[in-house]
């Protein structure tokens, strides 16, 4: 199956240096353990990457449910860091949906992430994260609804 996502991002080089910022300061780190790696953002938008490595696999080999989630609720923070930040303002996830489509292997390499804003609004935000092999197969996909504070 084809990513249904856009393939270009019209990179800010400083919103991503903001992001990576603001989640060294306020993000989990755990997730910051996980070693991603913002490759592009703009408004709305961020795509990331992630090494699949063995420390984050089962025993089936192939990269564990748990560290999918995480990175895509992960993804959709960054997208909420990317819709302007508002140091008076946090936010949270309110529901996060995922479809796994295939496994992803261990020996695979590096896989991306693509999140983005399908509709931002005042109070909620409802975002959609995919999870794309490097042979350009999405392996899992999910719905988010993130709530400002």
């Amino acid at each position: 199956m084809s990513t249904p996502h856009k393939t270009s991002i019209e990179h800010d080089p400083a919103l991503a240096a903001s992001i990576i910022e603001a989640f060294a300061t306020g993000g989990s780190g755990l997730m910051a353990d996980f070693g991603l790696r913002i490759v592009a953002a703009e408004p709305g938008r961020v795509r990331f990457e992630l090494d699949v490595v063995e420390r984050l696999t089962h025993g089936g080999g192939v990269l564990s449910g748990q560290a999918i989630l995480g990175c895509m609720d992960t993804g959709m923070v960054f997208v909420m860091m990317s819709l302007g930040p508002r140091a008076d303002v946090s936010f949270t996830t309110v529901s996060l949906a995922a479809n796994f489509e295939r496994g992803v292997p261990q020996d695979v390499g590096t896989v991306t992430f693509e999140a983005w804003a399908t509709k931002p609004g005042r109070s909620l935000v409802f975002g959609q994260i995919d999870l794309v092999l490097p042979n350009g197969q999405r392996a899992a996909s999910a719905t988010t609804t993130y709530m400002w504070l």
